[in-house]
């Protein structure tokens, strides 16, 4: 027993490959609803309009400075507590949204720093054209702004992605809770992990060449 099966490892492979879908929507969910969070954050943050400033602060300050997965429990487990009509939101919701509002903090910060990069002279430039700045940020700064910042966005997706392994902990079936099931039942908790491991990994290296692209197709368009 304590020697690597390699056969169950290899059967185990194709088992947890069926969960994946789960991940990825999950994962692909999240980084949509956390970038249209992120730019509003990070527009809120370059702009500075009174009021909602502080508010916005306060959000990037609390996801940021508190574990993911206490505020996936607050969510899940202690908001309905306080509204029970949110009891009826189904895990995967949930995991969604925890994963969606912490990691648009990160990104918010990203997209932020990437538009203070753009030279101020390109907003002045578009202002003296009869653009509005919501329409010169839109036009001309964000398309140079989203160049800068896709490391930095790949990054947070990355996490996010690597991330949702703990969505297990409310119940969601994906790929991490199948792993664990399939590792009690055998007791064969190193290659089970190793092949979580492995499925992560090339995740994560499928996403890595798909930004080499990204940025290689954006830098030749600037």
């Amino acid at each position: 027993m304590s020697s690597f099966d390699f056969d169950y490892a290899l059967g185990l492979a194709p088992i947890l490959l069926k969960y994946l879908d789960v991940t990825l929507w999950m994962a692909s969910s999240s980084l949509i609803i956390a970038l249209t969070i992120a730019v509003v954050l990070a527009l809120v943050l370059t702009f500075r309009p009174k009021g909602l400033t502080a508010l916005s602060e306060l959000f990037i300050s609390f996801f940021r400075g508190t574990p993911l997965l206490v505020q996936l429990f607050l969510l899940y487990y202690g908001l309905p507590q306080l509204f029970p009509a949110l009891k009826s939101m189904t895990a995967f919701q949930a995991a969604v949204i925890g994963l969606s509002l912490h990691f648009s903090a990160y990104m918010a910060e990203t997209i932020r720093a990437a538009i203070l990069s753009v030279d101020k002279s390109q907003l002045e430039a578009a202002l003296s054209t009869g653009m509005t700045p919501l329409q010169g940020m839109r036009r001309i700064v964000l398309p140079q702004a989203a160049r800068i910042a896709i490391p930095g966005l790949m990054n947070s997706f990355i996490d996010l992605l690597k991330s949702t392994s703990l969505a297990f902990t409310l119940g969601v079936a994906e790929i991490m809770a199948k792993a664990q099931m399939e590792a009690a039942s055998s007791f064969r908790f190193f290659e089970s992990y190793l092949v979580l491991a492995l499925v992560y990994w090339l995740l994560v290296l499928l996403f890595t060449a798909l930004q080499k692209m990204a940025e290689q197709r954006m830098n030749e368009a600037y």
